[in-house]
Order: structure tokens, then sequence, then C-alpha cells
């Protein structure tokens, strides 16, 4: 982690630390979510992000400007709270910000829903891990 500055770090958006999996957890059948309804809730995400951004001259959320962000990243009173306190918190920058709208703005669009809401917030926050790790 040392040789990536922060910089470069804060250009990424999604940030997981992954721990190794167990040798039980890799022969057990986990009964998660099958291949097949993930890529339908993909194309369905992206057929969403299509309708929003024609005539933008985008096609998904990550190629958002920033003033675009404040049109189709709208968010509730609480919403702004809860990115405030994790901005100040952790003390992410400008582009932490507009990522983790893009990043919660994707993740509305998989669970099909038309606005951010608190979990969505949430969960982009958490994609974040690195910057809570290592420059917070």
């Amino acid at each position: 982690m040392s040789k990536i500055s922060g910089p470069l770090l804060d250009r990424i958006d999604i940030h997981i630390d992954m721990p190794a999996v167990k040798y039980r957890e890799l022969r057990e059948d986990s009964g998660g979510e099958t291949s097949d309804r993930i890529r339908e809730r993909v194309v369905a995400a992206r057929k969403r992000q299509l309708g929003r951004y024609q005539g933008e001259k985008i096609y998904c959320n990550a190629q958002m400007s920033h003033r675009q962000l404040r049109k189709y990243c709208d968010i509730s009173v609480d919403c702004e709270r809860l990115l405030e306190s994790a901005m100040s918190r952790l003390g992410l920058s400008a582009r932490a910000h507009d990522r983790i709208l893009k990043v919660a703005r994707t993740i509305a669009d998989l669970e099909g829903a038309e606005s951010i809401g608190h979990a969505h917030i949430s969960e982009a926050i958490q994609y974040r891990s690195l910057d809570r790790s290592y420059w917070a």
C-alpha cells in the first residue's frame, strides 16, 4: 500500500478487502444468488442507465460529470447527513464524494430503485475500505 499514492487510490471507485476463504466454505453450497440472476439484474440496470442518460452523451453512471451528478444523484437530507459524516470522519476527498454517489446510484439501479436511499449510500461508503484503513 505504501507504493500507491493517495490521489491514485482516490481514482479507484470500489475498494474491498477480501479475507481468505476457509476450506469448509469452499465446499459448502452457500445457496447464494445465481450467475444468471446476477446477469439479469446487471442487464436491467444497464437498460435503466441507458434510458436515464438519453441525450447526455454518456451511457453509464461512471461517466457522469459533476453537473450530471447533481441532476441524477439527488439524495435526501438523511442521506446528506450520512455522507457528510463519512466524509468528515474518514477524511474523504471531493473525488471520493463523487465516486460514492456514482457507486450508490449503481447500487440503486441494480436493486431497481428509482432514487438513492440510505442503504445505497451506506453500502457505497463501505466500498471505500482503503480510505478507512490506510488514509483516514
